[in-house]
C-alpha cells in the first residue's frame, strides 16, 4: 500500500487537531505526527506476501475514534493477520450475518446460534419455569439474530443465568458447561456450526482459503483464559487446513 494512501486515510481523524489550531505551523504539527504514529505502526506489520494477500488486509486505522475492543488490522505481527470486521474478513466473525443450516434449523448468524444456547428451549426447560427471570426473548428469535443484536440478547441471557445459578447452555435438551475450557460439548457444537457455516456460505469459504496459512487473530481484545470454543480464529485455522487438503 502506498504512503500517500496512508496519509489520506488519517486526514479525518487530524482534522479536529488542525481545526483546533490558530497557525499553519500548529496545524502542519499536528498532522505529521499523527501521520508518522500512523505510517510506522503500518510499517511494524503489513502484508508479508503481497503477490499473495491484498494490502488492505493491513491497512492502518486510526486508534482514536475506533472501539477500545478493537484490535486493528495494522496490529497483526509477522504472518499474521486480524480478522477485521473493516473487510471482507469480517466474514469469518461470528457477528456476520452468514446463514445456515444446523441440525434441521436455519440460523441467521454463528453468534445467534451462540447467544440462542442460554434461552430456554421450550416450555418445560427448567429456565422457562423459574419465576425470578424474564426472557425477554424467545430461543427462535434469537437464532435469527445477527450482531450485536444477538450479542446484546446473549448479555441478558447471561445475566438469567447468573440469577438462576447455572453455568450451562443447552442444544437439542442436552446441557453443556458454558465456559468449559477445553474441548468439550459446548466447543464440539461451535465447530461443528462453523463447519456448516463455511460450507454453506461460497464466500466465506473464498475467503477463508484466500488467508493460505496466515495466522488468523481476532479483532477484539479476548480474554487471558477464554475457553477453547471462543478462540474462533484457532477453529477457522483447523477447518482452513481441513479444506486445504
Amino acid at each position: 500500500m502506498k504512503i500517500q494512501t496512508i496519509v489520506l486515510t488519517i486526514l479525518a481523524v487530524s482534522s479536529l487537531a488542525t481545526f483546533a489550531c490558530t497557525s499553519s505551523a500548529c496545524a502542519t504539527s499536528a498532522f505529521s505526527t499523527t501521520a508518522n504514529r500512523q505510517i510506522n505502526s503500518y510499517q511494524s506489520a503489513g502484508n508479508p506476501d503481497p503477490k499473495r494477500y491484498p494490502d488492505h488486509w493491513w491497512t492502518a486505522v486510526a486508534k482514536e475514534g475506533a472501539p477500545k475492543w478493537e484490535v486493528l488490522p495494522q496490529e497483526a505481527g509477522p504472518g499474521e493477520v486480524i480478522l477485521s470486521k473493516r473487510n471482507e474478513l469480517g466474514l469469518l466473525s461470528n457477528f456476520a450475518a452468514t446463514p445456515f443450516v444446523y441440525s434441521g434449523t436455519k440460523y441467521a448468524s454463528l453468534e445467534g446460534f451462540w447467544q440462542m444456547m442460554k434461552y430456554p428451549e421450550g416450555p418445560s426447560d427448567p429456565r422457562a419455569t423459574a419465576k425470578n427471570v424474564i426472557w425477554k426473548f424467545s430461543r427462535q428469535e434469537v437464532g435469527q439474530m445477527t450482531a450485536f443484536e444477538a450479542k446484546s440478547a446473549g448479555k441478558l441471557g447471561e445475566e438469567n443465568m447468573k440469577v438462576l445459578g447455572i453455568d450451562w447452555v443447552t442444544f437439542e435438551n442436552k446441557q453443556m458447561e458454558y465456559r468449559f475450557l477445553g474441548r468439550g460439548d459446548f466447543y464440539q457444537v461451535i465447530q461443528a456450526a462453523m463447519l456448516q457455516k463455511v460450507l454453506q456460505n461460497p464466500a466465506v469459504k473464498e475467503v477463508l482459503l484466500a488467508t493460505g496459512d496466515l495466522k488468523l487473530r481476532p479483532d477484539h481484545i479476548q480474554e487471558p483464559t477464554a475457553p477453547a470454543a471462543w478462540k474462533y480464529f484457532d477453529i477457522w485455522m483447523e477447518l482452513r487446513a481441513e479444506l486445504q487438503k
